[in-house]
């Protein structure tokens, strides 16, 4: 081998050679070695003792290290939800307007945008009861929160930006078919044991089969109790109660003589096409939660009488084709018939009718046409007939954002005479 080749192999040998030469120095005291390779007699004895040692002090170093980590992982699970929680949520934007025939009308007629921003917390402790706990904010005002003409939104939040508890109750089973709720912060429709309605709406008046003096809903303290058999029947009762409320300077207390409180008993029987249920509802000291409903609808009073309670009975039903059929559309109706104690023979008695339509799929996958209408609450004395109505389109860009236009409007809304309006908006949802 030539003198030049002999060079270069032994480069590359010393080359190979020094990166383990220093991991063994990181491990072995070479000083040591070497004293003791000289024979001094004050040198450092190399023994076995002295990988232990130094194995179990990288060892103690590493252990440190696991246990910090381990401690910061503590306090990040201590800062997050329970395994036992979800959430989910969703903001609306609206941007929309309204323009009224009378000039008397405060609400504005200008264009407005307007958002509402609500999370749901949904948290077990079995695995089949539940606490749910509403947050909700938004910046919603005028017209989108009025219910003189109907005009109030289904997404309507008047919070001022203000993040706030919405609703909170908890939910639990008492053998296979029977569930009780209890809360501070519920309303009657969340505990009964037959859904109304299948209709999707914009404007809240048309919720629940028409939300009104029937089915029409307060938050406040609540509790309830529904029965639902495998065979489809259901019954359910529940109380909403105006704990909070004060009168004449003093609070009512739970359920006392003077406290505002609606008591609704509801049976239905629902099949996976069709559902019929009828309800009635006893509201005493003044209960008022209607968004479906004229001016002058609860009458006149008799003379020295006190007009504060009400029995309100609603006929629900609805139907829906199956997916092979898009064409035809899923039908909700619902009727209501009011009597109010106390007032004269000539108005003591209201009514009310709704029908929403809904088609599915038409143009693309998990669009939705809507059309709804009906007769608000009105009085039997009433000379005018009040029409109340919307449509809409709804359309998904992707899973998690859906656009609604919707025009919406009446005619002698409030049961007056030239009482008309047009409103028109669009509503994007984002889902998360």
């Amino acid at each position: 081998m030539k003198l030049f080749q002999q060079l270069l192999v032994a480069g590359s040998a010393i080359s190979l050679i020094s990166p383990i030469a220093a991991q063994a120095s990181d491990m072995v005291n070479l000083d040591g070695m070497a004293s003791y390779g000289r024979g001094e007699s004050k040198a450092k004895r190399f023994d076995s003792k002295s990988f232990v040692n130094e194995v179990n002090e990288k060892i103690s170093t590493l252990k440190g290290r696991v246990d910090g980590l381990e401690a910061r992982q503590n306090n990040f699970e201590a800062g997050s939800f329970s395994e036992t929680t979800v959430m989910d949520g969703k903001a609306v934007f609206t941007l929309g307007g309204v323009d009224y025939e009378l000039e008397s009308v405060t609400d504005s007629e200008a264009i407005q945008a307007m958002y509402t921003y609500t999370m749901n917390l949904n948290t077990s402790f079995t695995g089949d009861d539940n606490l749910y706990v509403r947050i909700k904010t938004g910046n919603h005002a005028d017209w989108s929160v009025t219910k003189t003409y109907g005009t109030y939104l289904s997404s309507g939040n008047s919070n001022g930006d203000a993040l706030k508890v919405d609703k909170i109750w908890y939910e639990f089973p008492i053998g296979e078919s029977h569930t009780v709720w209890v809360g501070p912060k519920i309303e009657n429709y969340y505990m009964h044991g037959t859904t109304p309605s299948i209709y999707k709406p914009v404007t809240k008046q048309f919720t629940l089969g028409g939300n009104g003096e029937a089915y029409g809903a307060s938050t406040d303290t609540g509790f309830g109790y529904a029965y639902r058999a495998d065979n489809g029947f259901a019954f359910s009762s529940n109380i909403g109660t105006k704990s909070n409320t004060s009168v004449t300077g003093r609070n009512t207390g739970l359920l006392g003589d003077e406290t505002k409180t609606s008591w609704a008993t509801q049976i239905g029987y629902t099949k996976p096409n069709y559902s019929i249920s009828a309800l009635v509802n006893s509201k005493i000291n003044g209960w008022s939660d209607t968004y479906y409903h004229t001016s002058g609808h609860g009458g006149t009073c008799q003379t020295n009488k006190l007009c504060k309670n009400y029995v309100s009975y609603g006929l629900r039903g609805w139907w829906r084709p199956d997916n092979s059929d898009a064409l035809v559309p899923a039908i909700s109706l619902g009727l209501d018939n009011t009597t109010y104690q106390n007032a004269t023979s000539a108005t003591n008695n209201s009514d009310a009718y709704f029908v929403g339509l809904n088609w599915n799929d038409i143009f693309q996958a998990d669009d939705k046409i809507g059309v709804a209408f009906g007769k608000p609450t009105t009085n039997e004395s009433n000379a005018h007939d009040p029409f109340a109505y919307e449509m809409y389109y709804s359309f998904k860009p992707n899973d998690s954002v859906e656009i609604t236009p919707t025009l919406f409007g009446g005619s002698d809304r409030n049961g007056g005479a030239g009482q008309d309006f047009t409103g028109a908006l669009v509503e994007t949802t984002f889902k998360f």
